[in-house]
């Protein structure tokens, strides 16, 4: 069959189908439509709205740590933590990050922090903002419950880091070695690692 037949045999629509200009066309038009709109604004909705009694919770001998905003939910941007310390207890001794900032709101009674070499008592309201490398530390040494947000920029994973604290205070004695590789692992470091256990004053 000869050229001019098969085409009469398929008919126009095959003509055009056949035709490299109609197929350029047709692929320019489906790439144009996949094609990003760099001019509006795509919204979504990816809120989250956590309770006074929400998130997910672990309890230590009256210390309590309160996941709100998680490195998940925010796609590991910062992370927002509620803790409760209770009378006479040490939240964290003297270290540092190398990665992350942190920020602490006191939200109930009275904290007293250590940031480098300066010690202060910080009420309800306080803000206390401390940089990458900057040596800090916070307990609690008053007779009544302390409560604060603590805030880490970016998050680093900082649930990890609660749920293994949860873990390795939770044995008898606490192991040294373990608690210094959990620190490091979570871009904390001890300025004293001979002294850096918080149950141990």
């Amino acid at each position: 069959m000869i050229r001019k037949d098969f085409l009469k045999l398929m008919g126009f629509g095959s003509i055009l189908f056949m035709n490299p200009k109609f197929l350029l066309s047709k692929n320019l038009k489906n790439k144009m439509k996949q094609e990003p709109n760099y001019f509006e604004d795509e919204l979504v909705d990816n809120s989250k709205i956590i309770g006074p009694e929400e998130g997910e919770r672990l309890d230590l001998n009256g210390l309590s740590v309160t996941f709100k905003v998680t490195s998940e939910l925010s796609n590991n941007q910062f992370g927002v933590y509620e803790i409760s310390l209770p009378p006479n207890t040490i939240g964290a001794k003297l270290h540092y990050h190398r990665f992350m900032d942190e920020t602490f709101i006191v939200s109930q009674g009275t904290l007293t922090i250590e940031v480098g070499e300066n010690k202060q008592k910080a009420k309800t309201g306080t803000v206390v903002y401390v940089p990458r490398f900057t040596p800090h530390g916070f307990r609690n040494d008053t007779n009544e419950t302390a409560k604060l947000i603590l805030i880490f920029n970016p998050a680093e994973k900082r649930e990890g880091f609660f749920k293994g604290l949860y873990e390795t205070l939770s044995e008898e004695p606490v192991n040294p070695k373990k608690f210094l590789k959990l620190y490091n692992k979570y871009d904390s470091f001890p300025i004293d690692e001979s002294n850096m256990i918080q149950t141990e004053k």
